[in-house]
């Protein structure tokens, strides 16, 4: 039991850091064939900082873990909302850019109702589904793009050790890091997995909790950044369009490698929880964060400390059952 909390421990710490080289290479390569930092930013460094969600479902998905990649995905959405861009709101309200905050909003929701249908409707995520999410997932790359394009001038350009390193010196990083996060993966749903049998707690809550807050750290160490140089709405953009990769490309291609049907971890009235509970509590804390920034135009402070309460008895109630 020691000996698998080390190496869960272990295997987060190779997912963050992994994924930190893996954006740094691949952000050197990217912009020594001068691609626009935008095109940079909404393609390398955001699929970056969702690589661990993607390994550790993928990796979950596969080895007939579906409860680990389903759990990850919704989890890590909620601590992505409720925590990490909680934190940001509650301590630095202000405005936000609509304009840049509705394509991925939409996006987002639209989504959402998909999976919605699989789990509600069809108890089930089919290949098929998840070739549906991939596709919008790559529309929504494409969107992106072009919309940047258009725009470069939304997006600061940041100092970069660049210039300082080689071709193959990024070509290196981009590898190890990779292979980091590989490794990471197999050591974060392998013990994971461990733990939770061990402690007789479902899956589904080690992979809400423990697994997502894990595999969100990047988005955290993103949005604490952006706090501190006085960039909050930056942050809270990174968020949503994580929560779209969430949905989209972490869900899409834990679903097309290995279909599996809606796991049933803990029962509230004798349903479901995750049915009750999880995917609602999902889409509640979007609708919080969203929908009253876009009809203002600015974050409020009573968001960030709602979602955070929001938080704390969603984590409660996931132990408490």
């Amino acid at each position: 039991m020691i000996v698998s909390v080390l190496l869960f421990a272990v295997g987060l710490v190779l997912l963050i850091k992994g994924g930190d080289w893996f954006v740094d290479g691949a952000t050197g390569i990217a912009r020594r064939f001068h691609l626009p930092d935008i095109v940079v930013g909404a393609t390398v460094v955001s699929i970056g900082t969702t690589l661990p969600e993607v390994m550790v479902s993928a990796t979950g998905a596969m080895l007939g873990q579906g409860a680990m990649a389903y759990g990850n995905a919704i989890g890590s959405i909620i601590c992505n909302t409720a925590l990490i861009a909680a934190i940001s709101v509650a301590v630095n309200p202000g405005p936000v850019n609509t304009k840049s905050m509705k394509m991925p909003v939409i996006f987002f929701f639209l989504s959402a109702a998909i999976y919605c249908v699989a789990a509600y409707i069809m108890g089930e995520f089919t290949r098929p589904l998840g070739l549906i999410l991939l596709t919008i997932f790559v529309v929504y790359m494409i969107i992106t793009v072009r919309q940047g394009l258009k725009n470069p001038d939304q997006v600061e350009e940041e100092e970069t050790e660049t210039k300082d390193r080689t071709f193959l010196q990024d070509l290196f990083w981009l590898v190890v890091g990779a292979a980091l996060i590989a490794l990471g993966a197999d050591l974060l749903v392998d013990h994971g997995t461990i733990i939770a049998r061990e402690l007789g707690v479902p899956e589904t809550v080690i992979a809400l909790t423990f697994v997502a807050l894990g595999t969100s750290l990047p988005e955290l160490v993103t949005t604490i950044t952006s706090l501190r140089k006085g960039h909050a709405s930056l942050g809270i953009g990174n968020v949503i369009g994580a929560n779209v990769f969430n949905l989209v490309l972490v869900s899409g291609i834990s679903v097309t490698l290995a279909p599996f049907e809606v796991p049933v971890g803990n029962l509230i009235f004798g349903r479901n929880a995750s049915l009750l509970m999880d995917i609602p509590v999902m889409l509640t804390v979007m609708v919080l964060l969203t929908f009253p920034a876009l009809a203002s135009k600015k974050l409020h402070r009573w968001q960030g400390i709602t979602l955070l309460c929001i938080y704390a008895a969603f984590c409660i109630c996931q132990f408490a059952m």
